[in-house]
């Protein structure tokens, strides 16, 4: 079948229950919204549409122009940002090229989770460890027939999730994060989206062309990757079901500055713990700051500082930091 050619629930169910995901239910309505999950993933990575979409948190809000393709060679995605300096980010796979008002292009490697619409793990099996997963109401965004799922957590240091997903590819629609009064705290959601059809392809990027900003950014502001142990940073009070997925030692501003970067996630949240020397940091603002579902903390550890920065509520934010720990302290 032609990649991004229109394909009905029955045949996501059909190919995706084929495979093997850990989700054992006793309940067949739960697990009925368990293989619609299934279908949302496979939809985020193999349908080929394009739209606009409005991102808000808080009173900030953006609007964006995302398309994505697939091909023999896998994925291609643009996101384009439509208010302010004009920006537009393009990624083959996992080679992300960020295009800068300055005329500047970056690449670098894809890192932690996906963004809208793919906003949902490939391994699931978190969020069921760690959400009650319940179907909504049917309803329409964009113009366009949808599904709901709830995300319910399973204890009080994580948001609520909300999300619709079209009733005919799967694909995600719309997401929201709530919190403990059912307020909207952030939210995607697409006003304009077309799905299949003759999308154009011409802004992909070649490999020839990404071969040589390879080479030109060799060794400038890479990020060293490190193994779990060797950093001796450990967190000691992370909430449950929340896994280490990336760690790594990062070099900031011009190469002056080393920062040891730990990211953990539990399928839908993550939180990052960033830690740097105070003599490559001279200003500091300790404290706790919101920015809509996002909460950052900062504070000094020893000869250190500490930044936390999570999509929880602020407390499991501060049990995060206050559990931060060079090995062996």
């Amino acid at each position: 079948m032609k990649p991004g050619s229109h394909m009905k629930p029955g045949f996501f169910l059909a190919l995706l229950l084929s495979s093997s995901i850990p989700l054992a239910m006793a309940d067949p309505a739960m697990q009925e919204d368990v293989d619609w999950l299934k279908v949302m993933v496979f939809a985020a990575h193999r349908t080929d549409y394009t739209g606009t979409f409005i991102y808000q948190s808080g009173s900030h809000v953006e609007t964006s122009r995302i398309t994505h393709v697939t091909d023999a060679a896998g994925e291609h995605e643009r996101l384009e940002g439509l208010d302010g300096e004009r920006h537009e980010i393009i990624r083959n796979n996992d080679q992300v090229l960020c295009y800068l008002a300055n005329g500047k292009v970056l690449i670098k490697k894809r890192e932690g989770k996906g963004a809208f619409p793919a906003l949902l793990p490939d391994q699931l099996s978190a969020l069921n460890e760690n959400y009650l997963i319940r179907r909504g109401e049917e309803d329409r965004v964009a113009g366009l027939h949808a599904h709901t799922l709830l995300f319910l957590p399973r204890d009080n240091l994580r948001y609520v999730h909300k999300m619709w997903a079209h009733s005919d590819s799967g694909l995600l629609l719309k997401a929201v994060v709530l919190d403990e009064r059912g307020r909207v705290i952030e939210q995607y959601a697409f006003t304009q989206l077309s799905i299949g059809g003759n999308i154009d392809r011409k802004w992909i990027v070649q490999d020839k062309f990404l071969d040589k900003l390879r080479q030109q950014q060799a060794g400038v502001g890479a990020a060293v990757t490190t193994a779990a142990s060797e950093s001796g940073w450990q967190v000691g009070a992370l909430p449950a079901g929340f896994r280490k997925v990336l760690e790594m030692r990062r070099s900031l501003r011009d190469g002056k500055a080393q920062v040891t970067h730990l990211v953990f996630s539990d399928g839908l949240a993550g939180i990052s713990v960033f830690i740097e020397s105070l003599a490559d940091k001279p200003e500091m603002h300790p404290g706790l700051y919101s920015q809509g579902v996002m909460q950052i903390y900062s504070k000094v550890v020893d000869d250190n500082l500490l930044t936390v920065v999570g999509e929880v509520p602020p407390r499991t934010l501060l049990q995060v930091a206050d559990s931060v720990r060079f090995r062996g302290q």
